[in-house]
C-alpha cells in the first residue's frame, strides 16, 4: 500500500469521485458520546469546493444533534471497488427554500409527505476538515487476482496495488 496525499483540485476531485460513486455513508453524529450516533444517509452532490450535501428532516435526531454539536464524522465504503473514504468535519443546516430546490431529488420524495414543499425538509452542509482515502490504483479485478494468488500459493501479498493517503481540500 503506497501513500498518495492529494491537495486543492485533485483531493476535491478524489473526494467527489469516492463519495458520489459510493452514494452512501455512515453520517455520525454526536461523536462525544459512546456509542457513536451512525445512520445510513446519501449524499446529494459533493460539490466543487469539497462540500458534501444531505437532505434530510428537520425535526430528525441527526439534526438536532447537529445543533448541539456540529462536527460529524462521514464513513463512505465502496466494496465492490474496493474504496473507502473518511470525512471529519462540520455540518451546517439550512432551510433556505431557494436551496432546497436546487439540492432536491425526486427520491427524496419517499421521506416527505408533501415533496420539496414539506415543511421538514432541510439541507445539510458537510464542510470537510480532516479527509482519508483508501483505494485500489489498478482495479478491483487486479486487487482481486494478487489477493486470490497469495491465497493459493500461501506467500503474502504486499498490497502494491492499493493507494491511501490524506485529502487536504
Amino acid at each position: 500500500m503506497s501513500t498518495e496525499n492529494l491537495t486543492q483540485k485533485e483531493a476535491i476531485e478524489k473526494l467527489k469521485q469516492l463519495s458520489e460513486k459510493a452514494g452512501t455513508c455512515m453520517f455520525c453524529t454526536d461523536l462525544t458520546t459512546l456509542p457513536i450516533t451512525a445512520r445510513p444517509m446519501s449524499v446529494r452532490e459533493t460539490d466543487e469546493e469539497g462540500n458534501l450535501w444531505f437532505l434530510s428532516s428537520a425535526d430528525s435526531h441527526k439534526n438536532f444533534e447537529i445543533s448541539e454539536d456540529n462536527r460529524v464524522q462521514l464513513l463512505f465504503m465502496n466494496n465492490t471497488d474496493y474504496e473507502y473514504l473518511s470525512v471529519f468535519g462540520k455540518a451546517f443546516i439550512y432551510k433556505d427554500k431557494s436551496l432546497i430546490e436546487e439540492k432536491w431529488t425526486p427520491i427524496a420524495n419517499a421521506w416527505f409527505e408533501d415533496g420539496k414543499e414539506d415543511p421538514k425538509v432541510s439541507v445539510i452542509r458537510v464542510t470537510p476538515d480532516e479527509t482519508y482515502y483508501w483505494d485500489t490504483k489498478a482495479g478491483k479485478v487486479v486487487s482481486f487476482l494478487t489477493f486470490a494468488a497469495a491465497a493459493i500459493t500461501g506467500k503474502k501479498t504486499d498490497n502494491s496495488d492499493g493507494v491511501e493517503g490524506n485529502l487536504d481540500i
